[in-house]
């Protein structure tokens, strides 16, 4: 298939499977008859009377901030321990061990040990996300970086290129598959982590607005602010981090 008509039958096949999902969301709205599974109609009411009010675009501005920051500061951490553990056995060695450890330390207890020694902050949240994402960054790079050309490096130190321009131009662009595909599916785990972050500690965003949503057990606002923020960072993946992707992986055949 070509192209140009693989795109319409991607676009054809996403709204089949959309409208489909749906109809079985109104199906199950209409069976259970009940405030608790609002149908779709009443999200998207929901949703309008939402974005009427000034309050639901403060709350989502603040949240998308907290996560790119985070997000920005577990990408660049994460990609230098990586590179770092991926070049260096020894290092690998003597800190899979603190890696394995940071792997498996749940995302709650680092948000509440974060709250307890820097207080309830912007410092405190951010570092507590930041914190359960580098790990994974780490993890995904490190394994890029070790397979990295051999053949390649050695042409670098024998024309004399440098540590930075080795980096530069030898090792970060095969490392770019690995970049992106930690930067993708931490997208998806940050922005998760920052509204359980909200949820606990702070007095806005989105996550604060839906702990305030479920003491009224107002399940209609709920979805609406969960498929609101959704709608964004897809527009986030398709617009910013799909494009980058393609442009980083431009030099490859």
């Amino acid at each position: 298939m070509s192209g140009g008509k693989s795109i319409p039958a991607r676009i054809g096949w996403s709204g089949a499977s959309l409208a489909a999902f749906l109809l079985l969301w109104w199906l199950g709205a209409a069976i259970a008859g009940s405030r608790d599974l609002p149908g779709p109609g009443a999200v998207l009411i929901a949703l309008v009377d939402a974005a009427e009010s000034g309050e639901f675009y403060t709350h989502m501005l603040v949240t998308l901030a907290r996560v790119a920051v985070s997000f920005m500061l577990a990408m660049v951490i994460g990609t230098a321990i990586g590179i770092v553990l991926g070049r260096k056995p020894g290092a690998d060695r003597f800190f899979d061990g603190w890696l394995i450890l940071a792997l498996n330390m749940p995302a709650l207890v680092t948000i509440i040990l974060c709250y307890i020694w820097f207080g309830l902050t912007e410092v405190a949240a951010v570092t507590a996300v930041a914190i359960n994402k580098i790990p994974n960054v780490a993890v995904t790079v490190r394994e890029g970086a070790r397979a990295v050309s051999h053949e390649l490096s050695e042409m670098a130190q024998a024309y004399r290129f440098g540590r930075w321009k080795t980096l530069r131009h030898v090792i970060l662009p095969q490392l770019n598959p690995f970049v992106a595909a930690s930067a993708r599916s931490g997208l998806a785990l940050v922005w998760k982590i920052v509204l359980v972050v909200e949820l606990l500690g702070r007095s806005n965003g989105v996550g604060f607005q839906l702990h305030l949503l479920f003491q009224l057990f107002d399940v209609a606002a709920i979805l609406a602010y969960a498929i609101a923020f959704i709608a964004v960072v897809q527009m986030i993946e398709i617009f910013l981090l799909q494009p980058w992707e393609r442009a980083a992986n431009r030099w490859r055949p």
